[in-house]
């Protein structure tokens, strides 16, 4: 599946809402990519979208804090920062980590076995005047439906959340090869923060609550 269409894709939604997602087909002439990887660079197309000047919607009504996950799992997971960009998680204790893959991550983390599990954080710089989520679409339902009928995905589940007044879109996807993802989207601090976790549909029981215990303790602050 070509990269380009999920690239489209974000450019209208951040261009119009969710409805821009409904006038797109998913024909390109891109290089080829898996439906994972597509996945995993929205958050670059999203900025792209809004840095290019587009009308924002208004912050999505969210006005119930949702703390930040802590807990550890019994060691199943151990606390990481980057001080240096300014982020703070708990990711799996042993993976190896993995720093830098210009276009794809800023960071990943891998299982030591199965390079298939994985985790994968990425940001991007958007306007200074961006400082939700939102700007994608009001209605995390309809942005996760779109995305996933353009991917030739299922959407199992689409949430949303605030912690530390910041918006969250939490999307859990089933990719056609197999794959089980969930994509996280936020704001903040002038950029756009996407956190994927990937694993073989396979061995998502295994995986799931700890991916979702990731999802909950990513902070893009370290304070």
């Amino acid at each position: 599946m070509a990269r380009l269409s999920v690239t489209a894709l974000l450019l209208a939604a951040a261009a119009t809402g969710a409805s821009g997602f409904a006038g797109l087909n998913g024909a390109s002439d891109a290089p080829t990519t898996s439906r994972r990887e597509s996945f995993g660079v929205i958050g670059g197309a999203v900025a792209a979208g809004i840095a290019a000047g587009a009308p924002l919607p208004a912050i999505a009504a969210v006005t119930e804090e949702t703390p930040r996950i802590t807990t550890r799992m019994g060691g199943l997971l151990e606390p990481y920062q980057d001080s240096t960009r300014g982020w703070r998680t708990l990711v799996p204790s042993g993976w190896n980590k993995f720093d830098g893959e210009v276009g794809a991550y800023d960071t990943k983390w891998q299982d030591l076995v199965d390079n298939t599990e994985n985790i994968k954080l990425s940001s991007t710089p958007v306007k200074s005047t961006t400082t939700s989520i939102s700007a994608i679409g009001e209605d995390v339902q309809e942005v996760g439906e779109k995305l996933a009928s353009k991917r030739s995905a299922k959407l199992i589940s689409a949430s949303e959340r605030q912690t530390d007044g910041i918006l969250f879109y939490k999307f859990d996807f089933a990719l056609d090869d197999g794959t089980h993802q969930l994509l996280q989207l936020c704001v903040n601090k002038g950029r756009i923060w996407s956190l994927d976790a990937n694993a073989k549909e396979k061995r998502w029981s295994k995986r799931e609550e700890m991916y979702n215990n990731v999802m909950g303790s990513f902070m893009p602050k370290l304070s």
